[in-house]
C-alpha cells in the first residue's frame, strides 16, 4: 500500500449521520483522504444510525436536524448506550443557540457547516484527543458564563426547557403537532402540553401567534 492510500484498519472509524446524501458523500470523501480517519458507515436517520453502530465506530458525527428525527435525541441515546463514543455535532444552526444544548445532550463538540473543511478535520481530531471542540467565540462565551456571577437568563427563549426549545425549533421549521410528536417519539398530548407551556412563558396568546413567533425566530438565527 502506498502513502496515498491509508489503511482503514489503522484509522479511527467514523459514523456520519446526516439526512442529505450529498453531505454524507462529501464528508466521506474528505475524511477518507486523511490517513488517520475512515468513514465506516453513514446514516440518514436515527434508526439507521443505531443499526450502523454494529460497525463499532470510535466517533459519530451527527446533524441536529434530521428529516424524521431529533438529532439531539440521537446524541442523548448514543451517549447513554455508548459512553465512550466521541460525538461531534455538525450543523447549519447557529452555535450560540445550539452548542451548549448539544453539549448537555452528550456531544463532545459543535461545529457549524459554514466552517472551512480544515476546521472539520481539526475539530474531529480535537474531540478524538479527549477535548471539547467549540469555536473560539463560543469558548469565550462559555468562559464568561463561568467567571461572571450568574444572573437571571435574559430573553424569553432562555426560560424554555430543553424539550420546549426543541418543540419551538420544530414549529419554526414548519412541522405540525403530529409530525413533532412523531419526530420526538412523544404523544400528541405531550407536545400540546409543551406548546401550552411555551405560549405561557413567551406570553403568546394562541397557536397562530406561536407559529409566527417560531418562524420569525428561526429566520433571525
Amino acid at each position: 500500500m502506498n502513502g496515498k492510500s491509508p489503511d482503514p484498519g489503522c484509522a479511527t472509524q467514523i459514523l456520519i449521520v446526516d439526512d442529505h446524501p450529498i453531505i454524507r458523500e462529501g464528508m466521506t470523501h474528505l475524511l477518507n483522504l486523511q490517513a488517520d480517519l475512515h468513514v465506516c458507515c453513514a446514516a440518514g436517520s436515527a434508526e439507521e444510525a443505531l443499526a450502523a453502530m454494529n460497525c463499532q465506530p470510535g466517533m459519530a458525527i451527527v446533524d441536529i436536524s434530521l428529516q424524521t428525527d431529533s438529532g439531539l435525541d440521537l446524541v442523548r441515546t448514543l451517549r447513554h448506550r455508548y459512553p465512550n463514543l466521541a460525538i461531534l455535532v455538525l450543523s447549519m444552526h447557529d452555535e450560540s443557540l445550539f452548542a451548549e444544548r448539544a453539549l448537555r445532550a452528550g456531544a463532545n463538540g459543535y461545529l457549524m457547516k459554514l466552517e472551512a473543511t480544515e476546521h472539520v478535520v481539526s475539530a474531529i481530531r480535537e474531540v478524538l484527543a479527549g477535548n471539547i471542540y467549540l469555536s473560539a467565540a463560543m469558548h469565550e462565551k462559555l468562559a464568561r458564563a463561568l467567571t461572571v456571577p450568574r444572573r437571571k437568563p435574559e430573553g424569553p427563549i432562555a426560560s424554555l426547557s430543553e424539550r420546549e426549545f426543541e418543540v419551538l425549533h420544530l414549529i419554526g421549521l414548519g412541522f405540525s403537532t403530529r409530525e413533532i410528536a412523531d419526530k420526538l417519539n412523544r404523544s400528541v398530548k405531550t407536545i400540546e402540553t409543551h406548546q401550552a407551556n411555551i405560549k405561557e412563558k413567551l406570553n403568546i396568546r394562541n397557536g397562530k401567534e406561536l407559529m409566527r413567533f417560531a418562524i420569525q425566530w428561526i429566520e433571525n438565527q
